[in-house]
């Protein structure tokens, strides 16, 4: 059977359409249809072994287990507020325990992992005789195949099984999608490409001893057998040298000379550090995050660090919070239910402005106290959802600046 009756068969098994259409081998096309594209380096990147680029390993290690770490919790709105729903069989998935042999956050640092590797994180839902979610299973990404109902547009999750394959809706697995549902590693594969290129050229350069230690030189001519005699004797001294440290004397015209770091070195040094910046772009984080710190300092990494929440994790929360919701909440309980990641942690390095923002918020009357307790996850206050000054005794609003007169 030639390729593009392999790629029928399997598309039949999966249920999808059979489109017959030529390809050419070395078409942008044929690489899309078989999801694999070769970089212009030559340098094979895939999931895996993307991670052996330090930069790319900490970039995913960073992320997902960032999110792992964060406490995420189930809150249910009140007349007074929200109060953490710790009643509701979510709440242990997402807080404490997503199965018997899996915490709820290591099962998402392995999720958010899939989904920077593979473009996916799976879970299945597995839940009580009454419907009520008791588990989430973690499905490997390769077992799982996204289709679309026909009549609905809504996924369906096609999942091959020890006893075959079988097609579950969209409320019983738990999907994370990177964007657009692709890893970032195979849309940046050409950069990190040529950090893996560069880290090899590094690695057999001076694993083989490419570069002499010195150079040692004779400008006037020698005979065979006397030059080979004298060259023993200079490969003597220079060995003696080396052990003991002492002055290097060499005689009849011979010279040693150290090599220097070249222009070209220093080249390729710098390029080793922008493919690192590269990386950081690949995956929106922070290049200080990645221990680049040629431009660091104590100032712009503080804000880097609050730039990593927001625009980086940012997105990777609401994904996990919209996929939570749609799995482990009923219709009729997402209306007064949400989920929630406690973030205080990452905000810790800039308390002071964000203590002096509240302050002043409340002070000028735009935020109630118990407003600003909510956001730092904090209990209601009894009188705290008035709009007074703390720092004065009336609680009467400004009185209005008197009209102009008509000229």
């Amino acid at each position: 059977m030639n390729f593009a009756g392999i790629v029928s068969s399997a598309k039949k098994a999966l249920g999808l359409p059979v489109e017959q259409k030529a390809y050419s081998l070395n078409s942008p096309d044929f690489a899309d249809l078989i999801g694999f594209r070769p970089t212009y380096s030559g340098t094979n990147i895939g999931g895996q072994s993307a991670l052996y680029v330090p930069a790319v390993l900490q970039a995913v290690r960073l992320i997902s287990e960032t999110i792992g770490s964060l406490p995420c919790k189930l809150y249910r709105e009140t007349k007074d507020g929200k109060e953490a729903a710790k009643g509701h069989s979510a709440y242990r998935i997402v807080h404490k325990r997503a199965n018997e042999w899996t915490g709820a956050g290591d099962l998402r640092t392995c999720l958010t992992a899939d989904a920077l590797i593979h473009g996916n994180g799976f879970a299945l839902v597995v839940r009580y005789p009454d419907g009520r979610s008791y588990e989430l299973h973690r499905l490997k990404p390769g077992k799982v195949a996204v289709l679309e109902d026909n009549v609905t547009g809504a996924p369906v999750y096609r999942v091959s099984e020890a006893t075959g394959t079988r097609d579950y809706p969209h409320t019983e697995v738990l999907h994370i999608p990177s964007f657009l549902a692709t890893s970032p590693i195979s849309f940046g594969k050409e950069g990190i490409g040529l950090a893996a290129t560069l880290e090899r050229h590094g690695a057999q350069f001076f694993g083989s001893v490419a570069r002499p230690t010195g150079i040692i030189s004779n400008d006037k001519p020698q005979g065979s057998e006397s030059g080979a005699k004298t060259m023993a004797n200079v490969r003597a001294s220079f060995n003696e040298w080396q052990k003991g440290g002492g002055p290097l004397i060499l005689d009849n015209g011979w010279t040693y000379d150290a090599p220097a770091m070249t222009s070209t070195d220093a080249q390729f040094l710098e390029n080793r550090l922008e493919q690192v910046r590269e990386i950081a772009r690949i995956f929106g984080v922070p290049p200080t995050m990645l221990f680049e710190l040629t431009r660091g300092t104590w100032s712009n990494t503080e804000q880097m660090g609050a730039q990593f929440l927001q625009l980086c994790l940012r997105p990777w929360l609401d994904r996990w919070t919209d996929a939570m919701t749609t799995v482990l909440l009923g219709e009729d309980q997402q209306d007064n239910h949400y989920f929630e990641f406690v973030v205080d942690d990452l905000l810790r390095a800039d308390a002071a402005a964000r203590t002096a923002n509240m302050t002043a918020l409340v002070t000028n009357r735009i935020m109630t106290p118990n407003e600003a307790r909510a956001i730092l996850n904090l209990q209601p206050l009894p009188g705290g959802d008035e709009l007074s000054n703390p720092h004065t005794t009336s609680n009467a609003v400004p009185a209005p600046a008197p009209a102009k007169e008509p000229a």
